[in-house]
Formats: structure tokens, C-alpha cells, sequence
């Protein structure tokens, strides 16, 4: 079990699938439905803090490059076309609800990445974020909770 809960925090901290995946993975591999969200919930609220010590470390270090100011203007126009209005629209309920939607392309890292572009306040955007992570991994977990049961019944 050791394996499966250390690939479900993997799962849950990686942009590819954050806890959207990575607590179907631990459920679905009979890991205990609290076990399964401690996991997934503490590996996926770990990401912006992490991401905003990155995107701060790598702006100051290397901001005055060329190529980097290129490549941020890049993912920040890619961001600002996911988000939408929404976020600059609604600020912390915006970005809340974009972080809440289990949808591919929302979530805690392109959620972490606007609050860093549209320079929401630091405490409000992490609220936001935790807030938004906290009930999509309740809607994860339970999705995949019930789920399961209905996979066992066939």
C-alpha cells in the first residue's frame, strides 16, 4: 500500500492530473477512501506554495533574459485565454471556482499561475486556491468512491 499512496501523491502533485487522478488511482487500487484523500488533498494543496517560490525564484533570477521574458509572456497569454474573464472578472471567487472545476486545463497550477499574472493578493489567492483544491478533491473522492462501488457490483 506504501507504493500506491506514494504514487497517488506523486499523481496529485503533478500538472498532468494533480488529485483529479491521483485519488481515482489510489481508490480504484482498493487504498481506504479517508487515506485516499489525505493523500491526494495534501500533495495537491503543496503546489502553490511550491510554484509561487518557483515563479518568484525564476523571475528575479532570470527576468532580464530575452528568451525567458518571451517564454512567461507566452504561458501568460495561454493562462489569460484559459481563464477567461473570470478570474480578473470575480477575483477570489473567480480563481476559486476555476481551481474547483475537475476539468482538464483548470486547477491549482494554472490557477497559482493567474493569481501570479493578474497579481491577485498572495494571502486572498492562497485561500482561493486551497478552497478551490479542497472541494474538487471532495468531489474527486467521492466521485471515485461511488464509482468504485458501482465497478464492484459488475
Amino acid at each position: 500500500m506504501f507504493y500506491i499512496l506514494l504514487f497517488t501523491f506523486l499523481l496529485s502533485i503533478s500538472p498532468l492530473g494533480e488529485a483529479r487522478v491521483g485519488i481515482p488511482y489510489a481508490i480504484l487500487n482498493d487504498v481506504p477512501f479517508l487515506w485516499a484523500f489525505i493523500v491526494g488533498l495534501g500533495a495537491n494543496l503543496m503546489i502553490y506554495p511550491l510554484l509561487m517560490l518557483l515563479i518568484d525564484t525564476f523571475n528575479a533570477r532570470f527576468w532580464p533574459n530575452r528568451h525567458y521574458k518571451k517564454g512567461v509572456i507566452r504561458i501568460s497569454r495561454i493562462a489569460k485565454k484559459r481563464t477567461g474573464n473570470s478570474i480578473e472578472k470575480y477575483g477570489f471567487w473567480g480563481l476559486m471556482l476555476f481551481v474547483m472545476i475537475p476539468l482538464p486545463g483548470t486547477g491549482a497550477y494554472v490557477g497559482t499561475i493567474a493569481a501570479a499574472i493578474f497579481k491577485i493578493n498572495r494571502q486572498k489567492a492562497f485561500w482561493a486556491v486551497s478552497l478551490g483544491v479542497i472541494i474538487s478533491c471532495i468531489i474527486m473522492a467521492i466521485a471515485s468512491h461511488y464509482g468504485n462501488i458501482g465497478l464492484d457490483k459488475f
